[in-house]
Protein backbone atom coordinates (compact mmCIF):
# COMPACT_ATOMS: atom_id res chain seq x y z
CA UNK A 1 0.00 0.00 0.00
CA UNK A 2 3.08 2.84 0.79
CA UNK A 3 3.10 3.20 -3.62
CA UNK A 4 -0.43 3.74 -3.43
CA UNK A 5 -1.56 7.37 -4.96
CA UNK A 6 -2.55 9.77 -1.77
CA UNK A 7 -5.97 9.76 -3.69
CA UNK A 8 -6.60 6.18 -3.51
CA UNK A 9 -5.81 5.98 0.24
CA UNK A 10 -8.11 9.02 0.97
CA UNK A 11 -10.63 7.31 -0.48
CA UNK A 12 -10.04 3.86 0.95
CA UNK A 13 -9.76 5.72 4.53
CA UNK A 14 -13.53 7.63 3.97
CA UNK A 15 -14.87 4.22 3.25
CA UNK A 16 -13.02 2.37 6.55
CA UNK A 17 -14.50 5.45 8.66
CA UNK A 18 -18.29 5.08 6.52
CA UNK A 19 -18.18 0.87 7.30
CA UNK A 20 -16.83 1.62 11.09
CA UNK A 21 -19.94 3.84 11.50
CA UNK A 22 -18.43 6.92 11.13
CA UNK A 23 -18.44 10.01 8.16
CA UNK A 24 -15.87 11.12 7.02
CA UNK A 25 -14.94 14.35 4.32
CA UNK A 26 -12.37 15.59 2.10
CA UNK A 27 -12.08 19.17 3.39
CA UNK A 28 -9.23 19.86 0.82
CA UNK A 29 -7.79 17.75 -2.05
CA UNK A 30 -3.95 18.16 -2.56
CA UNK A 31 -1.47 16.62 -5.28
CA UNK A 32 -3.10 12.71 -6.41
CA UNK A 33 -0.05 10.78 -6.46
CA UNK A 34 2.08 12.46 -3.39
CA UNK A 35 0.24 15.32 -0.86
CA UNK A 36 0.46 15.34 2.32
CA UNK A 37 -2.86 14.33 3.92
CA UNK A 38 -3.78 16.20 7.64
CA UNK A 39 -6.32 14.20 9.44
CA UNK A 40 -8.80 15.78 11.53
CA UNK A 41 -10.66 13.70 13.79
CA UNK A 42 -13.17 14.66 15.58
CA UNK A 43 -14.60 12.28 18.53
CA UNK A 44 -18.05 12.11 19.21
CA UNK A 45 -17.84 13.99 22.17
CA UNK A 46 -16.47 16.93 19.74
CA UNK A 47 -12.87 16.63 21.13
CA UNK A 48 -10.93 17.66 17.41
CA UNK A 49 -7.39 16.67 17.26
CA UNK A 50 -5.13 17.37 13.76
CA UNK A 51 -2.87 14.12 13.00
CA UNK A 52 -0.04 13.64 10.20
CA UNK A 53 2.30 11.40 9.50
CA UNK A 54 6.10 12.90 9.40
CA UNK A 55 9.19 11.20 8.71
CA UNK A 56 12.49 11.01 10.91
CA UNK A 57 16.16 10.93 9.80
CA UNK A 58 16.28 7.64 9.07
CA UNK A 59 13.37 7.61 7.05
CA UNK A 60 10.81 5.80 9.99
CA UNK A 61 8.08 7.21 9.87
CA UNK A 62 5.69 8.28 12.97
CA UNK A 63 2.57 9.48 13.97
CA UNK A 64 1.93 12.65 15.55
CA UNK A 65 -0.32 15.37 16.72
CA UNK A 66 -0.62 18.89 15.48
CA UNK A 67 -1.17 21.48 17.29
CA UNK A 68 -2.36 19.48 20.27
CA UNK A 69 -2.24 23.02 22.52
CA UNK A 70 -5.06 23.89 20.11
CA UNK A 71 -8.73 23.38 21.27
CA UNK A 72 -11.82 23.27 19.30
CA UNK A 73 -12.49 22.86 15.63
CA UNK A 74 -12.70 26.63 14.84
CA UNK A 75 -8.91 27.00 16.07
CA UNK A 76 -7.77 23.95 13.76
CA UNK A 77 -9.26 24.85 10.73
CA UNK A 78 -7.32 27.97 11.01
CA UNK A 79 -4.59 26.52 11.07
CA UNK A 80 -4.81 23.81 8.25
CA UNK A 81 -5.96 26.52 6.29
CA UNK A 82 -3.05 28.82 6.78
CA UNK A 83 -1.01 25.54 6.07
CA UNK A 84 -2.95 24.78 2.62
CA UNK A 85 -2.43 28.64 1.50
CA UNK A 86 1.50 27.83 1.78
CA UNK A 87 1.40 23.92 0.23
CA UNK A 88 -1.37 23.42 -2.60
CA UNK A 89 -0.99 19.98 -2.82
CA UNK A 90 -1.82 19.01 0.99
CA UNK A 91 -5.00 17.34 2.06
CA UNK A 92 -7.56 17.87 4.84
CA UNK A 93 -9.78 14.92 5.89
CA UNK A 94 -12.29 15.35 8.59
CA UNK A 95 -13.32 12.01 10.31
CA UNK A 96 -15.91 11.61 12.63
CA UNK A 97 -15.42 7.63 14.18
CA UNK A 98 -14.60 5.99 16.98
CA UNK A 99 -11.42 4.86 17.16
CA UNK A 100 -9.47 6.78 14.56
CA UNK A 101 -5.92 5.80 14.89
CA UNK A 102 -6.36 2.61 13.63
CA UNK A 103 -8.17 3.17 10.65
CA UNK A 104 -5.73 5.76 9.42
CA UNK A 105 -3.00 3.49 10.50
CA UNK A 106 -4.54 0.69 8.12
CA UNK A 107 -5.42 2.49 5.38
CA UNK A 108 -3.81 6.49 4.87
CA UNK A 109 -0.44 5.80 6.68
CA UNK A 110 -0.14 1.98 5.81
CA UNK A 111 3.73 0.82 4.85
Amino acid sequence: MSDWPTALRVNAFARAVEQAGGSAMVLAKGDRDSGIVLLLAIDRDGTARLFERERDLDGRSRIVQRKPDMVGEAALTDYWQGRRARDPDLWVIEAIVAAVEPLAAETLWAN
